[in-house]
């Protein structure tokens, strides 16, 4: 296990300790459940940061094609959602991509994703996974699946 994905398997159950979800100075929250982060504190905003920093080849060629739009709507990258973190997440649409290594294979890990899966469905987003692999070497089919999940999704909202 690399260090990246050992951070993002830490950043989910159980959920970070520290911060306080965001906030002024004055100590006013500013960051409320159902908004663009699902109230994700200060810890999962680093370690975002980080990840952001220390993408893999994979997520940095999903990236690529991301950060130019699909379908009209913005993508964001190591986004933070309570205390999960997406590796591409589109607000308009509640869309969220995951782009998944090796280790995501491990029996652990699957009950893991699929733990996160079932509570990010809950509130109301939508995701789909590629693997590494196929993100690398089809690319091609990759970026038409999301389109077309994007294309669904628009029609729905």
């Amino acid at each position: 296990m690399n260090l990246k994905d050992d951070k993002k398997i830490n950043a989910g159950y159980p959920p970070p300790q520290g911060g306080d979800g965001g906030g002024d100075k004055a100590g006013n929250n500013l960051k409320k459940y159902g908004d663009m982060f699902e109230a994700a504190n200060n810890l999962v905003f680093e370690l975002a940061k980080e990840l952001r920093r220390n993408m893999t080849e994979a997520e940095r060629k999903l990236w690529s094609h991301l950060k130019q739009g699909i379908g009209g709507l913005k993508f964001r990258r190591q986004h933070p959602l309570k205390n999960y973190i997406a590796d591409f997440y589109c607000h308009k649409i509640k869309l969220i991509i995951e782009a998944d290594g090796g280790i995501h294979n491990k029996p652990d890990i699957k009950q893991y994703d699929e733990n996160r899966e079932a509570d990010l469905k809950e509130w109301g987003y939508e995701v789909i996974r590629f693997k590494n692999a196929t993100i690398l070497y089809d690319e091609e089919n990759v970026i038409r699946k999301i389109s077309e999940k994007v294309d669904e999704l628009k029609n729905k909202r």
